[in-house]
């Protein structure tokens, strides 16, 4: 198995798990996508009412349809590096969030350390959320509580959190429940 690393990295420090939010959180850049599709196709009808052949049509329909297809992929790179760079990660010794928005919008790093956590919760609600596995994990510490959106699968990935605390030798509020 191949060790993961990540800068920042303490040198006695193992990683136990890594993971994303759920990408539902692209939705708006698939949503940009769509419409910019549909008014190339509007504007692609409108150009290619007067082709003459079947040709023509293609070219005068199409072209515009591309053209939005390839702008609206450019509003869906901002949410998708948004995701691909909000990555968590655990170790042996504490919980890291990074979260990016954009490509030069803004950057946060969340860094607690393991024995500052008191519970870790879930919390799923509705149905979409129930339909499309992800839900909220929320970490509760003495500073306050630190809440993570769109996290696919939470109960097992609660239930990692968990377990990557309690081997580290820090014991948890057991009186905290999971909320479903």
């Amino acid at each position: 198995m191949s060790k993961l690393e990540f800068p920042g990295q303490f040198e006695n420090e193992d990683v136990l798990f890594v993971f994303k939010r759920h990408p539902i959180v692209m939705r708006k850049g698939l949503i940009i996508v769509m419409i910019t599709i549909l008014i190339g196709a509007f504007v692609g009808l409108y150009g290619s009412s007067s082709a003459g052949s079947m040709g023509d049509f293609f070219i005068q329909f199409f072209s515009p349809v591309v053209i939005g297809f390839i702008l609206g992929m450019f509003g869906f790179m901002y949410y998708w590096i948004g995701w691909h760079y909000s990555v968590c990660i655990v170790t042996d010794q504490r919980f890291l969030q990074f979260k990016q928005k954009g490509i030069f919008k803004s950057r946060s790093v969340n860094d607690i350390n393991l024995h500052r956590i008191l519970s870790v919760n879930y919390e799923i609600h509705g149905m979409l959320e129930t339909v499309l596995g992800f839900g909220t994990i929320i970490i509760q510490t003495l500073v306050g509580d630190f809440v993570i959106t769109k996290v696919p699968k939470p109960a097992q990935t609660q239930a990692k959190i968990v377990t990557a605390i309690k081997e580290s030798g820090v014991e948890l509020d057991e009186q905290a429940k999971n909320i479903e």
